[in-house]
């Protein structure tokens, strides 16, 4: 398969170029959306949304229930369908528990203490109960467990990856979104919870469903999992899959593209078009990787993307005071997307924060055009 039927075909599994009916449908049909970056995760998910939903749209989602943000793969959180969650975790948490056991150790917190903060959370939570993080620290202080550092954050981590608990409705923010959400027991927020006769052949297959054209080893990297078992998952999820190239799989049913779907798009920072592959060369061309990321601080910028190819980077603040602010581009690819393009992609994702209906294109729009083989020579 050629680079630009791979790109057409992963546009449309992701939702970019068919739109699903609404969040919590493209929650869904993604299964696992990265999301350390909160606001960046809510738009993933409008800009796979007909309709273009508002940011307090999506966060409908998370105070119904419908959505929950917890560390589903790779230590690392991600927004999932809350009756999806559980049976994930049965399938990836055990070997991130190693890990954060190993650090937690280092940090003097051992099972005991881990135990410990679990009695507390339960206590704390019971009946449907909700803490902030600052409100859990001090409950957990309160309770003789100590939060010092990272202590207090691979705590949670680690009764998140246990199912104890989970990160569900939104805190209210004045001033500008949000970045936080309430802390919640697992057991009181998630309902109607799914349970897949084969948890691991269900996650390849809602993988590529969501992600596909990709092989095994692409989900060995997205879950963190071992190559072996991930052709074991592969296998065992074929024959609901077609393989359009070698070990290459889509869904046998796919999404509706639409005709209205824009060329050009502004995806969020880790983005799971751009960081769900074992190679990212399919969306972006590797001179530009170190200008997208991740760089040396783990940080995948927020990217212009045309056609499925990456070709700039963008950036936007949501200080308070700042976020009226226009979003700032800078194309890496000169001419590679027109100007009233991006400035279209970039109205979206401001009219989403803002919480404007339409998506009205600016009138002026100044892009820093960098030229790839310039920035390469300027970082040596």
């Amino acid at each position: 398969m050629d680079v630009t039927a791979l790109r057409a075909q992963r546009l449309r599994s992701h939702g970019l170029s068919a739109p699903a009916a609404s969040v919590a449908d493209a929650a869904a049909h993604l299964l696992a959306t990265q999301a350390q970056e909160f606001w960046g995760g809510r738009w993933a998910l409008a800009l796979r949304s007909r309709g273009a939903p508002t940011l307090r749209q999506v966060d409908a989602a998370f105070d119904r229930g419908d959505l929950v943000r917890t560390w589903t793969m790779r230590g690392t959180l991600h927004i999932v369908p809350a009756r999806d969650a559980a049976w994930m975790l049965e399938v990836t948490a055990h070997r991130q528990l190693r890990q954060v056991s190993r650090v937690l150790a280092q940090e003097g917190a051992d099972d005991d203490t881990v135990r410990h903060a679990e009695r507390i959370a339960r206590a704390a939570l019971r009946g449907g109960g909700r803490l902030t993080r600052a409100e859990f620290a001090a409950a957990l202080e309160a309770g003789g467990v100590r939060t010092v550092g990272q202590r207090l954050y691979h705590l949670i981590l680690a009764l998140g990856l246990r199912g104890v608990v989970c990160w569900g409705p939104v805190v209210a923010r004045d001033g500008g979104p949000t970045r936080e959400q309430w802390l919640v027991l697992g057991e009181d927020w998630i309902s109607d919870a799914a349970a897949p006769a084969d948890p691991l052949a269900e996650l390849f297959s809602r993988y590529i469903a969501g992600h596909g054209p990709a092989g095994a080893r692409d989900f060995a990297w997205w879950t963190g999992l071992p190559l072996t078992l991930s052709r074991q998952a592969a296998a065992a999820a074929s024959g609901s899959l077609l393989e359009v190239d070698e070990g290459l799989f889509v869904a046998r049913v796919q999404p509706r593209r639409s005709a209205t779907a824009a060329a050009v798009v502004a995806l969020p920072p880790f983005d799971e078009y751009y960081l769900s592959y074992a190679d990212r060369s399919v969306a972006c061309h590797p001179a530009l990787h170190r200008a997208v990321g991740p760089g040396a601080n783990g940080m995948v910028k927020a990217a212009i993307l045309a056609r499925g190819e990456v070709v700039g980077t963008w950036t936007h603040s949501l200080a308070v005071g700042r976020r009226a602010d226009a979003p700032l581009p800078e194309l890496l690819v000169p001419d590679a997307a027109a100007p009233a393009a991006v400035a279209a992609a970039l109205d979206r994702y401001a009219a989403f924060i803002a919480g404007r209906s339409g998506v009205p294109v600016q009138e002026r729009v100044h892009l820093a055009v960098v030229d790839a083989g310039e920035r390469a020579a300027g970082e040596r």
